[in-house]
């Protein structure tokens, strides 16, 4: 929502501040001028990046227009999850998650959290890293560089669509001063027209250098932010397990370990101590 109301401000702003000055919005009708710019920019994107970057952003353009993903809501499911897993783990012993690790689509203690569930790879990440606590064989050590590593990896990969999106859009003037100097040109070559002629042409010309200009910093480089943005938080996500499972190999209670968890976590998402307490503690339907 936010992004379609930034995207109707501004069209609004520019356009309609353009009426009110006197213009004509017919005079910013130039579909050549845009079939320049956009060509070019699908071309140096094309040429510029792997199939593999490529593919990255195509499926990350979706996501600009969904709402925030990670909420405090999800956050609380997400250590209330941990901290069933720890308890258990606490009063049965390590071996009593292995079938919720193994088979998580089947184990009564994540159906508690559809949210969780639902998200693939925070399920992914927890059950990894819940197999080798079972195994036994990595100590705190060795499984916090693995997950740092992993954590980085997945934060870089991110990275990629935002890093296409962001050149294409500092690229995006350039190319609207290409369309512009192609219509100065086709401009000098028909010097002999009217003045009144000529004036249109001009006209037309500078229309490349706007729409260049609006296209970048208007909507391509915010929907690059965005892009950004919504990374940042799913890798909150993971530093947030990340966090409770290291604290609970060194030894903290299931309650300390979520705080350790909770800690972490934006100040926008973060619930107050005694809140998730609350909340953690809560009987939930099998």
């Amino acid at each position: 929502m936010l992004v379609i109301v930034g995207v109707l401000v501004v069209v609004g702003s520019v356009f309609g501040g353009f009426v009110l000055a006197g213009g004509h919005l017919v005079a910013l009708y130039q579909p050549v001028e845009l079939l320049m710019i956009a060509g070019a920019a699908i071309g140096a994107f094309l040429l510029g990046n792997t199939h593999k970057a490529q593919k990255a952003t195509l499926k990350a353009l979706p996501k600009i227009l969904q709402g925030p993903k990670y909420t405090k809501a999800m956050y609380m499911d997400l250590m209330s999850l941990l901290y069933e897993l720890l308890v258990k783990v606490r009063k049965e012993g390590m071996m009593s998650i292995e079938d919720d690790v193994d088979q998580p689509g089947e184990s009564p203690v994540f159906a508690n959290y559809p949210s969780i569930l639902a998200n693939h790879e925070v399920v992914e990440f927890i059950t990894d890293y819940l197999r080798l606590m079972v195994s036994g064989n990595l100590n705190a050590f060795e499984l916090e560089n693995l997950m740092d590593n992993e954590i980085e990896t997945h934060h870089h990969e991110g990275e990629i669509p935002v890093h296409c999106i962001t050149k294409l859009g500092d690229s995006m003037p350039a190319f609207g001063i290409v369309a512009a100097v192609m219509g100065v040109i086709h401009t000098m070559a028909s010097v002999g027209l009217p003045p009144s002629e000529l004036g249109i042409l001009v006209a037309q010309a500078l229309v490349g250098t706007f729409l260049g200009i609006l296209l970048g910093y208007g909507f391509v480089g915010p929907c690059a932010a965005v892009l950004e943005q919504k990374l940042n938080d799913s890798t909150k996500m993971l530093q947030c397990i990340r966090v409770t499972l290291l604290a609970s190999i060194n030894g903290y209670t299931p309650a300390l370990a979520v705080e350790f968890g909770r800690k972490v976590l934006y100040t926008t998402e973060r619930p107050s101590f005694t809140e998730l307490d609350e909340h953690v503690r809560q009987p939930r339907t099998k």
